[in-house]
C-alpha cells in the first residue's frame, strides 16, 4: 500500500525559516498539503478541527514545547493515533527516550534533507 501524498500535514515550528524549509522537503517528495503553525497551542487547534495524517513538530518552541505538544495529542482520544515526528537540534539521549515515552513516532535531529525526511516518513507511516 502507497503513502497517501494527498493527506493534510501539519508543520510545528516557531521560526519561519524552519517552516518554509520543512514545506520545501516536503514538496520534493511529493507532499503538498501541507499547513503551518508556529506554536504548541495554534498545532492543537488545527490538529482538534481539522483532519491531519501527519505532524511534524519541533522541540524547542515557546509557550509550548514540542514535547508538551506530542503530550496533548497523545492524551486527546480523537487525535492519540495521528503519527508524530518531532525535529530537534539536540540528539541528547534523555530528550530521545522523554520523547520514545510520550509516544513520538520518529525523531529527526537537524540539520537534515528530503531524503531524510522521506525515510522517516516511510517509517512512521508503516511502508518503509
Amino acid at each position: 500500500m502507497a503513502i497517501d501524498k494527498a493527506m493534510n500535514v501539519l508543520i510545528v515550528d516557531d521560526y519561519k525559516t524552519m517552516l518554509r524549509i520543512i514545506r520545501n522537503l516536503l514538496k520534493q517528495i511529493d507532499f503538498n498539503n501541507v499547513e503551518e503553525a508556529t506554536d504548541g497551542p495554534g498545532a492543537l487547534a488545527k490538529l482538534r478541527s481539522g483532519s491531519f495524517g501527519l505532524v511534524i513538530s519541533d522541540w524547542n518552541m515557546q509557550p509550548m514545547t514540542g514535547l508538551h505538544l506530542l503530550q496533548e495529542v497523545r492524551a486527546d482520544d480523537r487525535l492519540c493515533s495521528t503519527p508524530f515526528i518531532m525535529i530537534t537540534a539536540e540528539s541528547k539521549v534523555e530528550n530521545v527516550v522523554a520523547a520514545k515515552q510520550a509516544g513520538v513516532s520518529n525523531y529527526i535531529v537537524k540539520p537534515f534533507n528530503a531524503e531524510t525526511l522521506r525515510e522517516k516518513i516511510d517509517k512512521v507511516l508503516g511502508h518503509a
